[in-house]
């Protein structure tokens, strides 16, 4: 006997029916009086089950309109690649590798000086509230909003690499651009982390309820100090990272 509540019982056996294709992304569920009779559970414990579902970012729910699959075409970033001049690129990393994936690339752009914030003076080396440079990413894949990238750099920086400071894209990436100019990236610092999105992220990214949020703080350093930080910030529920560490001779297919 099944002594999970009957709510629990309906986003279960839904979510089978998601995952096993019998409702692929973009289907719509049958409406709640057709679940209720199947069930033969009330349209409170219906919703309930649906709203469990929303909330794992399963489905999503529209007024009058019911309930539909969500689409979950995952992206994979491998982050040892990503930026790394030694791979050939067509454009910035990021167009490449969705290029690369077959699929389609699409960003917009902020650029503005600002009073550098507490914690990203701390991971610059410079005194907080120091002029820094931010160039703001609002990035696609296929139309879709997959990634925010807030990238820092010190105003110091800016005399020897102007173009940082003025708007629009630096098509050949800013990695290659400050490499062209003798401020070479040799190594990088990087932190990962998750949690729940703001409400501008969930707007920026249009994530629906109980979609956490990837972020991924890069700090990059020249043979003498910190040139750049950037915090990208991925829907967790479109992206998957990996790193490649060591010899992978013995691996023979991508995973």
């Amino acid at each position: 006997m099944n002594k999970q509540p009957k709510y629990r019982q309906v986003a279960d056996a839904l979510r089978r029916e998601i995952d096993n294709g019998a409702y692929p992304p973009g289907a719509r569920l049958p409406s709640e009086s057709e679940l209720s009779a199947r069930f033969a559970a009330s349209r409170n414990t219906v919703r309930s089950g649906l709203n469990l579902l929303v909330t794992e970012g399963l489905i999503s729910s529209s007024q009058g309109l019911g309930y539909e699959v969500r689409s979950h075409e995952v992206f994979k970033l491998n982050a040892s690649r990503f930026e790394n001049l030694s791979f050939p690129q067509n454009g910035d990393a990021y167009s490449t590798d969705v290029t690369n994936a077959g699929r389609r690339p699409h960003q917009t752009f902020r650029v503005e000086m600002l009073p550098a914030p507490e914690e990203i003076a701390a991971w610059l080396k410079v005194e907080a509230g120091a002029k820094a440079v931010l160039r703001f990413c609002h990035r696609y894949v296929d139309d879709v909003p997959w990634s925010t990238q807030a990238t820092y750099y010190p105003g110091w920086l800016v005399e020897q690499a102007p173009r940082l400071a003025e708007p629009g894209d630096i098509a050949e990436g800013t990695t290659r651009y400050l490499a062209d100019h003798g401020i070479s990236q040799i190594g990088y610092f990087d932190e990962i982390a998750t949690r729940m999105p703001t409400p501008e992220e969930a707007r920026l990214l249009e994530i629906g309820a109980g979609v956490p949020v990837l972020l991924w703080t890069r700090t990059g350093y020249s043979d003498e100090k910190p040139i750049r930080c950037t915090i990208t910030t991925f829907r967790g529920d479109l992206n998957r990272m990996n790193y490649e560490i060591g010899d992978l001779a013995g691996r023979n297919e991508d995973l």
